[in-house]
């Protein structure tokens, strides 16, 4: 049974890279065909130079990520079935005995570690590949300052919440797994009206949209639309990228639409508008519930999943721990570290929900705010300032967007009926 667990593990991770590969070769493919000129539909949207270095751009990460499939599996491989995993967990103290705050330290420890290879790829990214498309605004004192305070967040965050978790297993019995996805749920809640007040804040400066036309524009369409929003306030993204964002955080009284100050310097007022009217169409419609629905059963199924697995001796000796020797922590590990092999398959279905729901705050968005002629404006130059690629492969798009394309989206939007499932 071990070698059966052994080879469906291995056959799983292979086709993951084997996979991977083939949709960014295949998207690679489709980029250098259309290389020369973007689709006649889009020629309005960069101009020849532009188009040409986004094509660049698309291409230099596709290579980059090419590299990182190939490398993030090598080490998932040696970590694996090198016999790393228990080593670490003997050396740490762990065992059946040992208390709840070891063996979630045990946990946050090999996640840390595991990190470390990483590091080198993100430099990468940032400092060569985005520096060299102009899109790092970030230095190495800030990154590192990153790195640490999200290090620091893990500890002080996730070891009580994995400790509290880890209690439920040895205080209810068999059926922790309940308990302890309750408590994860309502730790997720508390983060979306924590994060943006807490935690983002260590990281970005907020501060509140001045008093102006664009102020009273935007307060204006979140009055009409019944979306009652504390305050908007806008987000220091440019010391870190050139790249763009808007997002609304919290819920109820603790709700905040945050803009990108990239963002404002890149959109003109109306078009600000029609992309704050496309976030609350989300908000409006139903997505948020609906998102968070969908995330609760599939986290109610994982920790049901993981549950079955703690009493199974052959999943967690079969990578070289002894079952009676052993507590929770190896089980807890072993399933983040698989989880995505497996849940890699259900992208498709996922993205094919995030678009749909695109469509819909779309035309929410069009029917809601200035019009379609903004939103599409809005699309165009946000495209054309992160030099996004206008001509994606379908089947990379499907495993890898979760956005319609600009192409796609731009369809939608001038038809009757927006809300398309294609």
């Amino acid at each position: 049974m071990q070698t059966l667990v052994l080879t469906v593990v291995l056959t799983a991770l292979v086709a993951k890279v084997i996979t991977e590969v083939w949709l960014i070769v295949l998207n690679m493919h489709e980029v250098r065909q259309r290389q020369n000129a973007p689709p006649k539909a889009l020629r309005e949207v960069m101009d020849e130079p532009t188009y040409r270095r986004s094509v660049e751009y698309t291409l230099a990460k596709s290579r980059f990520g090419l590299f990182g499939e190939v490398y993030g599996a090598l080490v998932l491989a040696v970590v694996l079935f090198s016999g790393l995993l228990p080593w670490t967990y003997d050396l740490l103290g762990g065992g059946p005995t040992a208390s709840v705050w070891r063996e979630g330290l045990y946990l946050i420890v090999v996640m840390t570690l595991l990190s470390l290879p990483g590091l080198p790829l993100d430099h990468h990214a940032q400092f060569r590949l985005e520096e060299r498309f102009g899109f790092n605004n970030s230095t190495v004192r800030l990154w590192i300052s990153d790195k640490i305070k999200g290090l620091i967040l893990v500890v002080g965050i996730a070891l009580p919440l994995l400790a509290a978790i880890l209690f439920l297993i040895d205080w209810i019995g068999s059926w922790w797994w309940i308990w302890a996805f309750v408590v994860f749920f309502i730790f997720q809640l508390a983060m979306m009206v924590l994060y943006p007040m807490l935690i983002l804040p260590w990281f970005n400066k907020l501060t509140p949209l001045p008093e102006g036309e664009l102020r009273q524009r935007l307060m204006a369409l979140a009055d009409r639309t019944g979306f009652r929003a504390k305050t908007i306030q806008v987000m220091d993204g440019s010391k870190r990228s050139g790249h763009s964002n808007a997002f609304f955080t919290g819920f109820g009284r603790f709700r905040r639409i945050v803009l990108f100050d990239t963002l404002i310097e890149q959109l003109s007022e109306q078009e600000l508008e029609a992309v704050l009217a496309h976030e609350i169409g989300h908000y409006k419609l139903g997505h948020i519930p609906k998102m968070l629905a969908l995330s609760a059963g599939l986290g109610l199924v994982s920790f049901a999943l993981l549950a079955w697995l703690l009493q199974n001796p052959t999943f967690i000796e079969a990578f070289g721990f002894r079952f009676a020797e052993s507590g929770p922590g190896p089980a807890f590990v072993l399933f983040a570290l698989l989880a995505g092999l497996f849940t890699f398959w259900l992208s498709p279905l996922m993205n094919r929900l995030s678009r749909k729901h695109e469509y819909q705050a779309d035309r929410f968005a069009r029917e809601n705010g200035p019009g379609a002629g903004p939103m599409t404006s809005a699309l165009r130059k946000l495209s054309e300032k992160n030099l996004s690629n206008l001509t994606p492969h379908p089947r990379y798009s499907t495993f890898h967007y979760s956005h319609p394309t600009l192409l796609e989206r731009e369809t939608a939007l001038s038809i009757h009926d927006g809300d398309s499932s294609a």
